[in-house]
């Protein structure tokens, strides 16, 4: 029996879960399971992404069998070569030997291979940049060599922005119902197994996938179709982040993984030990681990996580004790970069040198071995206490101290707001994120326009406004056409059709908009950069019950990624914007020619 999902209209979800494998790879152990993810298009061309492993087989090809509904399969687009995706290629082949198969010429030479068939009569060979057209729908086709295979690449819809991005965005884990990241609690459920998958099958290939991040950056992305775990089509930016951070191999937090290697319990006494003094000194988020009990791949993902590594470990037949020496030359394999790295170890006839023990560590990239290094005898003493003292206080003069951190100022929960005037006759609106009711009786609100802002002078001169209350749906072309360019120039309302004019004429946008709200200004006060003015209402109506828009859900769903990372440019970069001032030293005054935010909003470009 068939089990299909929809995405769009026309595509659909097709892959198969697999929750008896055990070992993925026959290395990592996978207790949640694995999709494997095959999507299907019904355009006026039919079009298969990928295929599925050899263990889902028959449900795969039930499902593929009730979509295509009797139609013939006219494309099948090789994204990956790796049996997990394509163990089935061939069994697809014979069953629509019509199909033609979409592929680069490093996954032609994969498929002679893999399979015995003729290949080059079937193959249609693309490069980069290359398009493909299925009827409503137009294809382009971005390489990813080395994310993680040589002849992976990733395919761009252009026509309804989805990014089927091959392995690139997976996650181990079986699906249960729910295909879209957004109906599961991903942070909680799917996070971990998300850092796991990309730092063990992905992580040693850090610079490709940067290669391949910013090619995506310069794509409108609404939906991301992994091979392996949920459909992204909301907080998109949220995730590239987290492949951001993996891909440059950026700790996600400032605190400390202990690996503990203890064979009686004495290093591991000592780690337990060694962990609260360091809670005690205000650390939070502290993990210790015993290396024999958890799986390498768990230490490896952790390890991508956390700042610091301790290493306590037991002596093992005059060197490093077994578990920890493969926990050690694992993180070494998966390329692990700029981290702090503490040493505690021990031994009762033949402790390790701390040399043998530094070996598998020393030349990882951009690493700091701490200078303390605490040695135990058999088991630890009160008077080594002081020991563990110094250790951790030079961990904690390594960690980043608190700073200002303007993003903090974008955790405020701003609204995002068209805000209008006119003045003889001329129309003006921009976006501003400060709308609040002051009073009730009178109803009187206050808002803060950027001084820089044409429309400020234009309230300055008629004392009218009409504010738009933006909605979820509201899309980036909105927040561009009001936000990036002055009224000055342009008619910003003219490509609007829902647009009305308020009593005291002034036009308001009513498109994605749930309320209404029209005033007359009484007051206004300097406050540096921008203006407030307070304003009594004279009007106001609900528009809609779509949700209304947060400045955050705006910055991680809706704003698309900066591109800038691509250009390797030097300089700042506006977080609001994407805006490139290039120049050594960022003015203090500065102030964003497109989004109006001032030096505070911008960050060096590294």
């Amino acid at each position: 029996m068939y089990c299909t999902k929809n995405i769009t209209d026309d595509l659909v979800w097709i892959g198969a879960n697999d929750r008896h494998l055990s070992l993925f790879e026959n290395v990592y152990p996978i207790e949640k399971g694995v999709s494997y993810n095959s999507y299907l298009l019904k355009d006026d061309k039919t079009v298969l992404f990928d295929t599925v492993d050899k263990a889902v087989s028959i449900q795969f090809f039930e499902n593929l069998e009730h979509e295509l509904g009797g139609r013939s399969l006219d494309y099948i687009i090789v994204n990956h070569m790796e049996p997990d995706h394509a163990a089935t290629l061939q069994d697809v082949v014979n069953k629509y030997p019509e199909a033609k198969i979409v592929c680069n010429l490093k996954t032609q030479t994969m498929i002679k291979q893999f399979f015995d068939f003729d290949i080059e009569s079937k193959a249609q060979i693309i490069k980069e940049g290359d398009t493909l057209n299925t009827g409503r729908h137009t294809f382009t086709f971005v390489m990813a060599p080395m994310v993680h295979w040589p002849e992976a690449m990733v395919t761009y819809d252009l026509t309804d922005k989805t990014l089927f991005s091959a392995d690139a965005f997976g996650t181990f884990g079986a699906m249960s119902g729910n295909i879209f990241a957004d109906e599961v609690n991903f942070e909680t459920e799917w996070l971990d197994e998300a850092r796991r998958y990309y730092t063990n099958i992905v992580g040693k290939y850090g610079m490709q996938v940067q290669a391949l991040l910013k090619k995506a950056a310069t794509l409108e992305i609404k939906t991301i179709c992994a091979l392996h775990g949920p459909v992204w089509r909301k907080n998109i930016n949220w995730f590239i982040d987290k492949y951001q951070k993996w891909s440059t191999y950026t700790p996600e937090i400032n605190s400390v993984l202990i690996l503990s290697g203890s064979i009686y319990g004495h290093t591991e006494n000592t780690a337990e030990i060694f962990a609260s003094k360091l809670a005690d000194k205000g650390i939070k988020d502290i993990k210790l681990y015993d290396v024999s009990r958890v799986h390498p791949s768990v230490l490896v993902a952790e390890a991508f996580k956390y700042s610091h590594i301790v290493i306590a470990s037991s002596t093992y037949n005059a060197g490093i004790f077994t578990p920890m020496e493969t926990v050690l030359l694992d993180i070494k394999a998966h390329n692990l970069q700029n981290r702090t790295f503490g040493i505690m170890y021990n031994g009762t006839w033949a402790p390790v040198s701390e040399a043998v023990l530094k070996a598998p560590i020393e030349n990882i990239k951009n690493t700091t071995i701490l200078n303390k290094v605490v040695k135990i005898t058999s088991a630890l003493k009160s008077s080594q206490d002081s020991e563990l003292d110094e250790l951790v206080e030079e961990i904690c003069s390594t960690m980043p101290k608190a700073k200002t951190d303007t993003n903090a100022m974008f955790k405020i929960n701003y609204g995002l707001f068209v805000l209008a005037a006119n003045n003889d006759g001329k129309d003006s609106a921009c976006i501003i994120n400060t709308v609040n009711q002051v009073s009730a009786n009178p109803n009187r609100i206050a808002f803060a326009v950027n001084k820089d802002n044409y429309t400020k002078e234009q309230i300055e001169k008629s004392g009218k406004v009409a504010i738009s209350v933006l909605t979820k749906e509201t899309p980036f072309s909105v927040f561009k056409n009001f936000g990036y360019q002055s009224g000055r120039d342009v008619d910003k309302f003219k490509d609007f059709d829902k647009v009305e004019r308020c009593e005291n004429g002034v036009l308001a946008l009513t498109d994605y908009t749930s309320a209404v709200i029209c005033a007359k200004v009484v007051s206004s006060q300097d406050c540096g950069t921008h203006t407030l003015f307070v304003a009594d209402v004279e009007s106001a109506k609900v528009v809609s019950d779509a949700e209304p828009v947060t400045y955050n859900y705006y910055l991680t769903n809706i704003k698309p990624a900066p591109a800038v990372t691509a250009e390797k440019k030097k300089g700042y970069i506006c977080k609001i914007c994407g805006y490139v001032y290039e120049g050594d030293v960022l003015p203090d005054d500065f102030i964003c020619p497109l989004c109006k935010h001032g030096a505070a909003d911008f960050e060096k470009i590294v």
